[in-house]
């Protein structure tokens, strides 16, 4: 497979190697409601991805980013006029991590234009898989032309759509419009209800499709069109027509149509890439969100709610995992919110606080704007905020002063599976591992009565440890215990910080 190449980019692959993992501080003077299972997140967005992954990895449903798309142009909340390959190098790691946190049957949008869209989808194919490409959707944003253009205007934008396992993941269909299903009509009041007519003949090769018909004006029908076929056979059409399931016209003499009764298709249409504004919304519908909300147009690029119902209704089903790392003006964690979806949103600088904060607290008052009408929404549910706190381990490698045994088993069982610790024990014991038991003494868990006791692995405190018929991982400051009874007991101490420094 191609893979794209600029400069600084084995520097870009080993940055999300690199990220410290730190510790996510809730803020309670800025959370709201009783929902602390949805997230806003103050912070660098490489920095609070990796301090999610020991809380998400493999959990997320759906991701949606909206990055700076390095058009050269000036916003007040981002510097959107990054050279090419600083570009590539602050998305590739950020891309890592984010499919670190997807789950088996989940999916990535990512909103782009052609700036960086085509080389986008080079480095998505090398960290998400080539096979795992689905499709680029192509929204189209304005509704007039701009006059304004050098050459032509543009009046669209990209969702360049992978897959964490294209075989896994399953789009839900779109409910059925009033347009759509407009063209099911019943004239002849057929008692199974509204149906459309379907074409009979089709120009695919249908050895038994050749055959005359009669219909019920006496009109005699030699065969199909020239170069086409009967979609049926001969008998089958005289057992289609016994049940009322052809039409022939209001006078008989039409060529015979299949009825396609509207309860007998799918309620639900699949998936189209071509959005039109009258669907998803257009910049100016986001721009007047916003305006609504702040009383200003604070955000050079917002997108309408309606685009993110879509991704949404498309990705997502209640109750799943939504996550946004630019979350930018707060469009897709209110969205989200209510569509009623978990969501976590992380966005840095002040106006996660001064924008993406009050415009949740809006839509848990019940704010009546974006979609809110078209989903029925009437306020509730609430969010946590988080601030990055410190870094796990010092310049030296040594663990922090105040981190707790919750947060350090989370990442240690991370580090050491790969998958989220789903709940915290109260015992050292912190569960199994294709065959594996772990174990942590740190901060105290069993009384901090050292060496005795508390973060040193002695014979007292051997004893007292949950069993385990296995071998066993044991974390602890030190080991009072000698090599041929660890060996004997199926025992690998590994001694805190040091062993997992070395990692």
């Amino acid at each position: 497979m191609p893979l794209l190449d600029w400069l600084n980019k084995d520097k870009a692959v080993k940055t999300a190697q690199q990220v410290q993992y730190r510790l996510l501080k809730p803020v309670a003077e800025h959370s709201v409601g009783d929902n602390p299972g949805n997230m806003l997140i103050q912070g660098d967005n490489l920095e609070a991805l990796k301090s999610l992954l020991p809380l998400y990895a493999g959990k997320v449903k759906c991701i949606y980013i909206d990055p700076p798309y390095n058009t050269k142009s000036a916003f007040e909340h981002y510097d959107d006029n990054l050279e090419h390959s600083v570009w590539l190098s602050m998305m590739y790691p950020r891309l890592e991590l984010l499919r670190e946190l997807l789950s088996e049957d989940g999916s990535i949008w990512v909103s782009i234009d052609d700036n960086e869209a085509h080389y986008l989808k080079v480095v998505m194919d090398e960290v998400f898989g080539r096979a795992n490409f689905i499709t680029s959707v192509i929204w189209r944003k304005n509704y007039s032309p701009k006059s304004s253009a050098k050459h032509l205007s543009v009046d669209h934008d990209y969702l360049l759509l992978y897959a964490k396992n294209e075989d896994k993941w399953i789009p839900n269909l779109m409910p059925r419009t009033e347009k759509q299903d407009k063209a099911y009509k019943n004239p002849d009041n057929d008692p199974r209800g509204l149906w459309r007519p379907n074409n009979l003949a089709a120009r695919n090769f249908y050895s038994r499709g050749t055959y005359p018909i009669i219909c019920p004006s006496g009109r005699v029908i030699e065969g199909p069109p020239k170069g086409s076929y009967w979609r049926v056979s001969q008998e089958k059409f005289a057992e289609m027509n016994a049940d009322g399931r052809i039409w022939w016209g209001k006078d008989g003499n039409n060529v015979p149509a299949p009825k396609i009764y509207l309860s007998e298709v799918k309620q639900g249409v699949v998936p189209q890439t071509l959005w039109n504004y009258d669907e998803v919304g257009h910049t100016q519908d986001a721009k007047r969100e916003i305006v609504a909300l702040f009383s200003e147009d604070v955000f050079g690029t917002p997108k309408p709610e309606k685009l993110m119902q879509r991704v949404l209704q498309i990705a997502t089903n209640e109750n799943d995992l939504v996550l946004d790392s630019f979350l930018g003006s707060g469009t897709t964690a209110a969205v989200a919110h209510k569509m009623n979806r978990r969501y976590i949103g992380i966005e840095m600088g002040d106006h996660a606080v001064t924008h993406c904060q009050p415009r949740l607290q809006k839509v848990i008052d019940g704010e009546q704007g974006g979609i809110s009408k078209a989903v029925g929404w009437q306020g509730g549910g609430g969010f946590t905020f988080y601030r990055l706190g410190e870094p796990v381990f010092d310049e030296y490698g040594h663990i922090r002063e105040g981190v707790g045994f919750a947060a350090f088993a989370q990442y240690l069982w991370f580090l050491e599976t790969g998958a989220p610790l789903l709940a915290v024990p109260r015992s050292p014991f912190l569960g199994v591992h294709e065959g594996r038991g772990y174990y942590l003494l740190y901060n105290g868990i069993l009384g901090d009565r050292r060496p005795q006791g508390g973060n040193v692995l002695t014979s007292q405190v051997l004893a007292g440890l949950p069993a385990f018929d296995g071998p066993k991982i044991i974390y602890g400051e030190s080991s009072r215990i000698g090599a041929a009874r660890l060996a004997r007991e199926n025992i690998h101490f590994r001694q805190i910080p040091y062993d997992i420094a070395k990692r």
